[in-house]
């Protein structure tokens, strides 16, 4: 008599049409925000410190592009807001998974 594979039975008879996502994909995937947040804010805080540096030369009198000093600033404003805009996402999300009901 032939062995049947059980793993391939499906209670309700009918095969779902969609494969649902394995739960280690969900938790790469928010492995992976994680990490692009972290970069963000690590390339936020490198854009603070170039934007300091030329601060401080510049009130200081030394030989530096005005130019320079405003692209730097604009540089850690735009970074700085991406990442309050990511940090709004991220609370919002959270609140709403804590409102969901089991």
């Amino acid at each position: 008599m032939a062995e049947l594979d059980i793993t391939r039975i499906n209670p309700m008879g009918v095969t779902p049409t969609t494969p649902q996502p394995k739960v280690e994909t969900r938790v790469g995937e928010i492995n992976k925000i994680g990490q692009d947040f972290k970069d963000l804010l690590e390339s936020l805080k490198q854009s603070q410190a170039t934007s300091d540096q030329l601060e401080k030369k510049l009130i200081s009198g030394e030989d530096v592009d005005i130019h320079q000093v405003m692209v730097a600033f604009e540089e850690m404003d735009i970074n700085f807001r991406a990442a309050m805009a990511i940090r709004d996402r991220l609370v919002d999300a959270y609140r709403e998974v804590t409102r969901i009901q089991v």
